[in-house]
């Protein structure tokens, strides 16, 4: 069985490091279980995101995004911190999603920030968010701040070895991690 891997960047800016981090969690998870991947950010659900008060309403690439979200296999999502919490329209996409959609479905939840002092955003945030939905949060999440970066790309031996740890938490659900092929996280 082919895995979707979907990640999605609740950021605007590009390049970003949120879209970094969670491109990277998407590489790290396809490696380790196989399967395709897909990654979207907010930037690709505009300018109708913003307009839409309903999910009919957002332009059709736009909704196949959303599609692509809500029929994978597993999804990572990540949101940069913006003032103690993710970002205004992040929170509009998954107001537009119906409570039901993600019951069950695995989510690596990320964040990004400035300096630790966020660090709490994704227990405080979003994994009250995702609980909301019924999700099923891996327990192990990953908050980045910029001192985790070098050239706007994970980096950190700590966050490297955090992300795989969070990664091989997908097995319940995408199964084994692969013993063959490449290493889980490039050197």
């Amino acid at each position: 069985m082919t895995h979707r891997i979907v990640g999605f960047a609740g950021g605007l800016g590009r390049p970003s490091k949120t879209r970094a981090l969670v491109a990277h969690a998407v590489t790290a998870t396809t490696t380790a279980f196989g399967g395709t991947a897909g990654l979207h950010d907010l930037s690709d659900l505009q300018p109708s995101l913003g307009q839409a008060a309903r999910l009919d309403e957002l332009h059709p690439r736009a909704a196949r995004i959303v599609q692509d979200l809500l029929a994978a296999d597993a999804l990572i999502v990540g949101s940069p911190v913006y003032k103690g919490s993710y970002t205004g329209l992040f929170k509009h996409l998954f107001d537009l999603i119906e409570p039901e959609a993600l019951i069950g479905k695995p989510v690596l939840l990320l964040a990004t920030g400035g300096g630790s002092r966020h660090a709490l955003v994704i227990e405080h945030q979003l994994r009250p968010l995702f609980g909301f939905f019924e999700a099923q949060t891996l327990p192990t999440g990953i908050y980045a701040a910029n001192a985790d970066f070098t050239d706007g790309e994970p980096s950190s031996p700590v966050l490297l070895d955090r992300i795989q740890r969070a990664v091989g938490q997908f097995s319940s659900w995408l199964g084994p991690v692969r013993t063959t092929g490449p290493a889980l996280l490039p050197a």
